[in-house]
């Protein structure tokens, strides 16, 4: 049995203390496997002092089981929220949490509708995620591995580039790659040319690469259930001053938000460490988007890397840090990776080259 799980929910029941809820309904399906390693698409997960119930389907009963030992498994009778009901009537639970993200209007009122007037439904908002957002030993483990595999990607995709080619076709060389390495592509792959470099989120077309053309390449890896997040820019053909310039800030930019990562430090002065150093190029005004996000069982999650963020960075969170300069007409620029925090020192996991690459 693995006792990780057992250790997440417990740690999740005493979060719960202060909000007065010995209940928690959870229906994010990463937050289900991050408590139970239970890896199916559809269900729900009372956690409570009286135990943990996993309600699900006839088609992953068979998987339920064999995934998330230790729990109870029910199967889904009637509709899903009726199945729920009926657990929570058996645990005579009186206040349930559950977080409003997650669930919609009319899922609440089906729940409320489902479960009688005598329960009480809390919204407890991201309990889960924030005990996801620190990472343990086995996790950034995995999470290197997944870093160090989306580095070895890029630098093929970078191979890949050759005037004549197109924005879909290297997209999709990259993705076949990463399924080909058992591991999968943790959103839709972004490879922009040129002008349609300056669009943060590009998404591949037919357009075929040109000499003097910037190339953004963006991707990220899923390796046992962790994503890492890289990007890298490179020239194709000798690059013009400002292009150099213009680089050489962003990874300036970088490095200086990478230095000021730390244990305790605010996320929006990680930000500003970024802002700061594109300012002093008189770009600042070309970085359009925040400085990084978490990374985790998810590409997006806590904490923010971006302006007005008041939470601290902690041991174990992982974030990007991927400033970049967008200029229309012309392209973008932007050098993204994956970032570690430790007690004491900061460990960079994406180990792929920074340097201006021209081809």
């Amino acid at each position: 049995m693995d006792t990780r799980f057992d250790h997440r929910r417990s740690a999740l029941l005493n979060l719960l203390g202060s909000s007065r809820v010995a209940t928690l309904l959870v229906t994010r399906p990463a937050n289900w496997f991050y408590l139970t390693g239970f890896t199916g698409e559809s269900g729900a997960l009372i956690v409570s002092k009286k135990g943990t119930t996993l309600v699900t389907d006839g088609r992953f009963m068979v998987q339920a089981k064999a995934e998330a030992t230790g729990i109870h498994i029910r199967q889904q009778e009637a509709t899903l929220l009726e199945s729920v009901a009926r657990v929570l009537r058996d645990l005579r639970a009186r206040r349930v949490g559950f977080d409003p993200a997650h669930m919609s209007v009319t899922e609440l009122q089906g729940a409320r509708k489902a479960s009688g007037r005598r329960l009480e439904w809390v919204p407890v908002a991201g309990t889960v995620e924030t005990l996801r957002m620190r990472k343990d030993a086995g996790e950034l483990a995995q999470m290197r591995k997944a870093a160090i595999l989306a580095g070895e990607i890029i630098d093929f995709a970078i191979r890949l580039l050759k005037p004549g080619v197109s924005e879909s076709e290297v997209a999709a060389e990259i993705e076949y790659q990463i399924r080909k390495r058992a591991a999968g592509p943790a959103f839709e792959t972004i490879v922009a040319f040129g002008p349609r470099a300056a669009l943060p989120h590009a998404r591949p077309t037919g357009k075929r690469l040109r000499k003097n053309e910037l190339v953004v390449l963006d991707l990220g890896v899923i390796l046992g259930h962790y994503c890492s997040d890289i990007t890298r820019t490179v020239f194709v053909g000798r690059a013009p001053k400002r292009i150099q310039t213009w680089y050489k800030a962003v990874l300036e930019a970088q490095g200086a938000a990478i230095s000021s990562a730390r244990e305790g430090v605010a996320c929006r002065d990680v930000d500003a460490a970024a802002r700061r150093v594109l300012a002093g190029y008189g770009l600042d005004h070309l970085f359009v988007h925040s400085t990084g996000h978490g990374l985790g069982l998810e590409v997006h999650e806590d904490p923010r890397v971006a302006k007005g963020q008041e939470r601290r960075l902690q041991s174990g969170n992982v974030i990007t840090i991927e400033p970049g300069v967008y200029a229309e007409g012309v392209g973008g620029i932007r050098i993204e990776d994956d970032v570690a925090v430790h007690a004491g020192r900061t460990e960079v996991l994406t180990r792929a080259p920074r340097d201006l690459i021209e081809l």
